[in-house]
């Protein structure tokens, strides 16, 4: 299996005094693009970004484990986040994209060029798009390294929040990691992303096998942040755990999984950035 990544980067220019809160910098481009979006795309392609309906949702068939679809994007804006850019002042927003059938960048630059008279975030300061491109294409190969690999460091740089028979985990156990990037990276090609014609792995047998590989060290930091829906007034939380851990054990079918979380994040909420994690092989 590949997984296909289509990175966008979006440079602007402040035209207003304009200060990002904490943590919540994709949030904000996340509420103003959805807005706009609606406007200047089309009903299809619009439900294809933003309120993507899985075939299990509407008929009780299809990818088991989507009650809804993944939306095909993830806002990467963490370097923004708290800070504060004074009238003319330039910054990035990168967003990676996962659907080759939309023309993301057209609609991502339509909807950001409103941004100049609409604003964006609190007090709807105005932000001038300077330039919209695509990078080169990525494309991560999942097949298992044929080199050994035993030792893995993974740093979770934004806030993550892991799920395993519901239990939300305060640090990253290694089958639950691996479980929820295999399930989010193949959710993503199997629903948007035309099949290589390579089987599938053996992810019952990967998931048995990865409950074998020991967390050996770890430092984690509790994240509480939350955000309020300006449409529904519903409060959810942005947070989760941040840090590092090092794992031991036959790591070589589970490193390129991880090296495509990067891309795609692991979790809650990764759409606005959360669960991006950056793996290396400490002694291959």
């Amino acid at each position: 299996m590949i997984l296909r990544v289509s990175p966008l980067r979006f440079e602007f220019r402040a035209l207003d005094p304009l200060r990002f809160p904490p943590g919540k910098a994709a949030n904000v481009f996340r509420g103003a693009f959805g807005e706009i979006f609606r406007r200047v795309a089309s009903v299809s392609a619009y439900a294809r970004m933003f309120e993507p309906r899985s075939e299990r949702s509407v008929t009780g068939i299809g990818p088991s484990g989507f009650a809804d679809l993944p939306r095909p994007f993830v806002l990467r804006a963490a370097s923004l986040d708290g800070r504060l850019f004074g009238e003319g002042d330039c910054f990035t927003l990168d967003v990676n994209v996962f659907d080759p059938e939309i023309p993301a960048l057209d609609y991502f630059r339509l909807a950001f060029e409103q941004l100049s008279v609409e604003g964006l975030g609190p007090g709807r300061p105005r932000v001038e798009l300077l330039g919209a491109v695509a990078l080169p294409e990525v494309a991560v190969d999942l097949t298992a390294r044929n080199e050994p690999v035993v030792k893995l460091k993974v740093t979770f740089l934004t806030p993550t929040q892991l799920k395993i028979d519901g239990e939300v985990l305060r640090e990253p156990h290694f089958d639950a990691l691996f479980k929820r990037a295999r399930d989010r990276v193949t959710g993503l090609i199997t629903l948007y992303q035309r099949s290589d014609g390579s089987s599938l792995p053996d992810f019952r047998g990967m998931g048995t096998r990865a409950e074998a590989i020991r967390m050996t060290s770890g430092r984690f930091r509790q994240i509480e942040r939350e955000r309020r829906s300006s449409r529904t007034g519903q409060v959810h939380s942005l947070g989760g755990f941040t840090g590092e851990a090092e794992y031991e054990g036959d790591l070589a079918e589970f490193l390129p999984w991880l090296e495509a979380a990067w891309w795609t994040g692991v979790g809650r909420l990764t759409v606005l950035g959360n669960g991006m994690v950056r793996v290396e092989a400490t002694d291959v």
